[in-house]
């Protein structure tokens, strides 16, 4: 598989912490999600990773369940540069961007926080906008985030998740990749 190159970050840009959310239904859910850390490294520089999960679909049910979890590392990249880099990995692994919303895909790299930024665009909402109403997001990411606080919520990723509806449909599989 050809290896991604990410754009060269600024020389006025600094690192940031960045939480992303990965996730697939097709395929080899696990191969799926472990290329996509791997391509990653060229953008991020991952330092925790949570437990796998199974979780049952939302939004569009009739569909299998998916493998999720949570990564944590640090870019020298802006926000809309990663999300580019993501974009490019999501489709080199299979992913129809133009595809169903919500529906089947091998692949889905989200950006759940970049520091403490707060980043409204057409394109790109951080924190994500959906992650306070998914217990898929929220189990594998209070695995190495608990303490973080939301950024628009001022509430603990931990008390978020423990307090998100579904959970019961989010499963740990396994520790680690």
């Amino acid at each position: 598989m050809a290896e991604l190159t990410p754009p060269s970050p600024s020389s006025s840009t600094s690192a940031a912490t960045v939480y992303l959310a990965l996730g697939g239904n097709m395929g080899d859910r696990a191969a799926n999600l472990a290329e996509a850390i791997r391509r990653l490294g060229g953008a991020v520089r991952i330092d925790a990773q949570s437990a796998l999960y199974e979780t049952a679909p939302m939004y569009v049910t009739d569909q299998p369940a998916f493998l999720n979890m949570a990564v944590r590392g640090t870019t020298e990249l802006e926000p809309s540069a990663l999300l580019r880099v993501l974009k490019e990995i999501e489709a080199s692994l299979g992913r129809d961007l133009g595809g169903l919303r919500f529906g089947p895909r091998p692949i889905d790299v989200d950006i759940l926080l970049y520091a403490d930024r707060v980043v409204a665009e057409p394109d790109l909402e951080i924190p994500h906008p959906r992650m306070a109403e998914r217990a898929f997001v929220l189990c594998p990411l209070a695995d190495i985030a608990a303490d973080i606080v939301h950024p628009l919520l001022n509430r603990r990723i931990g008390e978020l998740c423990d307090e998100v509806p579904g959970r019961e449909t989010v499963v740990r599989i396994a520790e680690a990749l």
